[in-house]
């Protein structure tokens, strides 16, 4: 008797998740477990670093070790009697929102590690112990902490693969599209928590090049668009070298800075969208021209 190919999949689900379990393993009992106990001493880190690097891998490890893995297991066991896992991964669902904060937290995490790597040779060799051992099959630290991150993206492939290989009566169908549609909306929460922090990296970014001016730094800010602009001087027919910033509330006129030390960019005038006005030119001596006037002033610029 040939398996149907719904179970196949649920299979490959079970032994997927016995292989992450193992791997969740490794991160919070091996590698957290002693890189915590090293800081404990004062020989390696301070335990807040090791804390930010982990995030809350140890939620992770005991929800997928001793509730998930398990409840799947039972479920494999009886599926002649049973064939069904849609409920199951019904509860596995809301859980996985926990792992927002582990991805939001993954880019600094791998930052800290390669920081700290430089600053404290004992920190180095520690892991550097550890990757050494069979557990670790030749992989480094940061590879074992991207599964989290690439496993939420897996159950949804797995998931969509088994409801389309379900016949069309199957016990678990309702089960198991419901379970799809929870499994997605959760994946979308994680991107979004990606798609956030990255956003705000980036602004953060474009502050530091700006000097961090007090009345410009605003997390709820959106960078639309930057670049070199040339200013046009009507008084000797010259021009010279800007830079803008388009902000969704602001356009930031800036000068870059000849010794870039700190700040890369001063800003000369902040310009309110709310009110601005932009004008084409057709000017024969400078192409591409325009206008930009505000409430504060006007400004002739010329694009690439």
């Amino acid at each position: 008797m040939q398996e149907p190919e719904e179970k196949k999949i649920a299979l490959e689900l079970l032994e997927t998740e016995q292989a992450y379990v193992n791997r969740l393993h490794l991160l919070d009992q091996i590698f957290y477990t002693e890189l915590m106990k090293e800081a404990k001493n004062g020989k390696t880190v301070p335990e807040e670093v090791v804390k930010m690097i982990f995030s809350n891998i140890s939620s992770i490890y005991q929800f997928h070790a001793k509730f998930f893995l398990p409840e799947l297991q039972k479920r494999m066991e009886d599926w002649s009697c049973n064939p069904r896992i849609g409920d199951v991964i019904q509860k596995l669902a809301p859980f996985l929102k926990m792992y927002g904060e582990y991805i939001k937290n993954f880019n600094k995490a791998v930052e800290l590690i390669n920081v700290w790597s430089e600053k404290s040779p004992p920190f180095q060799e520690l892991i550097a112990d550890i990757q050494k051992r069979k557990v670790c099959a030749n992989l480094t630290l940061q590879h074992h902490m991207l599964e989290p991150v690439q496993r939420i993206p897996r159950y949804e492939l797995l998931l969509k693969d088994y409801v389309q290989k379900l016949p069309p009566k199957s016990p678990d169908r309702d089960d198991a599209e419901k379970a799809l549609e929870m499994i997605f909306m959760v994946a979308k929460y994680s991107n979004a928590s990606i798609a956030e922090m990255e956003r705000l990296q980036n602004l953060w970014a474009v502050y530091q090049r700006l000097g961090l001016e007090d009345d410009i730094v605003d997390p709820s800010n959106e960078l639309i668009k930057e670049g070199p602009i040339q200013k046009i001087s009507i008084r000797n027919n010259s021009t010279s070298e800007k830079y803008l910033f388009l902000f969704n509330n602001m356009l930031l006129y800036c000068v870059p800075k000849v010794i870039q030390v700190g700040a890369e960019f001063q800003v000369h005038l902040r310009i309110d969208v709310d009110g601005m006005k932009v004008r084409e030119l057709n000017d024969t001596q400078f192409p591409h021209t325009f206008l930009v006037s505000g409430k504060q002033r006007t400004l002739e610029l010329q694009a690439r």
